[in-house]
């Protein structure tokens, strides 16, 4: 199987972070191709962000998509997951769909750590529309300034665990999903805690090996005008 991972966001070194995981994920007859953003913003913390970082997948999956069985969108929040669904004859999975399907299946309620306090309401308004905001114990965020994305994990290390910590102590919650690809790869170094902990970058990569495109309809031809190349491929059928 060959999966096409887009990460919607410009930071290299978080496409990185993201293939290491994914690689440890993947079966191992399973191909990889990695890809980042060409154009938006180094992580996405809004809605606009998040518009942004989906037309640049829209763009990227649509420039690099030929012989790949299935996509993964590869940040938190599933930006512009259910468009690229409709303009794609394959399966695209989002992270936060992977990581909350995979958390309600070990736990009955579940926190989420996050990267950024901005960054909840809109997490907090994407697991009510995938029908779990009845099993969210909380969202917990960092509150200090981000220097480097790529690095947040070692640079926020004891912060992130006492996050962790305290979503179960306080909050009550059985599993934890550490959310948005920056984290990739900490469910595994993280020690101590004793709940599971879920890495959406696996959880995706996982469901997306064994997934079935959903019954979408393409979108129909008509007229357009000053789009880029890939986007008027995509409207001509």
């Amino acid at each position: 199987m060959k999966l096409l991972v887009m990460n919607p966001n410009i930071t290299e070194s978080v496409t990185r972070l993201i293939g290491e995981e994914a690689r440890r994920a993947a079966s191992p007859d399973t191909r990889l191709t990695l890809l980042t953003a060409r154009f938006g913003v180094a992580y996405i913390e809004t809605e606009l962000e998040a518009l942004i970082g989906a037309y640049a997948s829209l763009i990227g999956i649509s420039d690099n998509l030929a012989d790949h069985d299935a996509i993964v969108l590869a940040a938190f929040g599933d930006p512009g997951l259910p468009a690229l669904r409709e303009a794609f004859d394959r399966p695209v999975v989002g992270l936060t769909e992977a990581a909350l399907a995979r958390a309600a299946e070990i736990a009955q309620r579940f926190s989420i750590i996050a990267i950024s306090p901005r960054i909840s309401a809109w997490y907090r308004s994407v697991v009510e529309r995938y029908g779990y905001d009845s099993r969210l114990a909380s969202i917990r965020a960092l509150d200090a300034p981000i220097r480097d994305i790529g690095g947040v994990q070692d640079e926020h290390a004891a912060r992130l665990k006492l996050l962790c910590e305290a979503a179960v102590t306080e909050d009550g919650a059985q599993a934890l999903i550490l959310a948005g690809a920056p984290l990739a790869g900490l469910a595994r170094r993280i020690s101590g805690l004793p709940v599971p902990v879920v890495d959406p970058i696996a959880a995706a990569v996982r469901q997306a090996e064994s997934a079935r495109r959903a019954p979408y309809v393409a979108p129909p031809r008509k007229p357009n005008a000053g789009l880029p190349d890939a986007i008027r491929r995509l409207l001509s059928g």
